[in-house]
């Protein structure tokens, strides 16, 4: 596990878009996984100039995000396949064939989840996997709990995610109960993870993910036990760690 600490999240930004960047130079068949939010905005950005100024190419590349709200259109203006067309797929030659995000509208949610799953698996596994952190600790929207849930499920959100999440929405009646998530154990088999946190309202959760015990009332403290996880954090999200 590596831990890197910056003064700015667009230094962030930048280092994130390098590594991810190294991996398509690298490998540029690469399977990506994807997260949505605020943080990883900055991280698409700079993807996207690198691409613009002719660095980068995605057309071999496939993704999967980690998750999708259940019951909104996926044109909705709050969805993350909106999220994700607007912040980074429009803007780059990805195959619109090879972008994969969850179902959140499926007549049957498990049956798709488990599909979801497969379908990872197909692709050869994700060689990256991007994540940022809830308040909650929770990663992609595997809220706090009584284990560690292996597979892509439907996951009812916490009070705590739908308040965070209620700034992108009219009103807190308007954010989603449920979403549907990538699993921890599908995560964890990512060869290689990134996680991103800023500012010092994740310091908690930070803190419980890398100094806390492993347990599942912090979902992201699973993470200390994969073998390749880089933690890319401003000084605000480091603020309440011992060392760093």
């Amino acid at each position: 596990m590596q831990t890197h600490v910056f003064q700015t999240a667009q230094q962030i930004a930048k280092a994130a878009a390098t590594l991810i960047a190294a991996q398509l130079l690298r490998k540029p068949d690469s399977v990506l996984g994807l997260a949505t939010g605020s943080t990883p905005i900055p991280t698409y950005q700079a993807l996207i100039a690198m691409h613009q100024s002719g660095m980068l190419d995605f057309s071999r590349a496939t993704s999967f995000n980690l998750d999708e709200y259940v019951g909104i259109s996926p044109d909705h203006v709050c969805s993350y396949h909106r999220y994700m067309q607007d912040n980074l797929f429009s803007h780059i030659n990805m195959s619109p064939d090879r972008i994969h995000i969850p179902d959140g509208n499926a007549a049957d949610v498990a049956a798709s989840a488990k599909a979801y799953d497969a379908a990872i698996l197909s692709a050869g596994g994700i060689d990256l996997q991007l994540l940022g952190i809830g308040h909650n600790g929770h990663i992609g929207f595997n809220e706090p709990g009584h284990e560690f849930v292996y597979g892509c499920h439907q996951v009812q959100l916490s009070e705590t995610t739908i308040k965070a999440n209620q700034r992108f929405f009219d009103s807190a009646q308007d954010v989603p109960r449920f979403a549907v998530s990538l699993g921890i154990g599908s995560i964890m088999q990512s060869r290689q993870v990134l996680l991103l946190a800023t500012g010092e309202d994740k310091a908690e959760a930070v803190r419980m993910a890398l100094e806390g015990d492993v347990s599942p009332q912090w979902q992201a403290s699973i993470l200390r036990t994969h073998p390749d996880v880089i933690f890319l954090l401003d000084k605000g999200a480091a603020s309440r760690l011992t060392h760093w």
